[in-house]
């Protein structure tokens, strides 16, 4: 299950690609249109503007707007930036690896080969759907 924090990041970059292209959009709007507590949104859209998932202006016709365009924004980019790993173990993701403490052995452990396969699964999914998917 993806968190709250995920999901309306999911939601706020699917209304920002709805919006005129490169047009700055106030995070007081976004909260509204999309039903999603002010400060909350504030926390995801600063964590997004850190992975270069968005950009803001400041001032007068400022706010925030995608980096990219919406078919270039994958779902595992932003599940990344907001979650971290995809993968169920650390010993099966790509990205932040680590050597599970309790196994001697990755490659004859059966639970590893499984956990690859739900990893791959997703990520045949996330990798290939688009914030323009959404």
């Amino acid at each position: 299950m993806i968190s709250k924090k995920t999901k309306y990041g999911l939601k706020a970059l699917s209304y920002l690609a709805q919006q005129e292209k490169g047009k700055p959009v106030l995070i007081s709007e976004i909260a509204q249109s999309q039903n999603i507590s002010l400060k909350f949104l504030e926390s995801i859209l600063l964590d997004l503007k850190k992975q270069g998932i968005l950009a803001s202006k400041k001032g007068k016709g400022g706010g925030y707007y995608l980096m990219k365009p919406a078919n270039e924004i994958s779902l595992a980019k932003v599940y990344r930036a907001l979650e971290g790993p995809i993968a169920w173990l650390p010993c099966v993701s790509l990205n932040y690896y680590e050597k599970c403490e309790d196994c001697d052995s990755e490659e004859s452990c059966k639970l590893n080969k499984a956990m690859v396969e739900v990893r791959d699964s997703i990520l045949n999914v996330v990798e290939n759907k688009t914030i323009a998917d959404l």
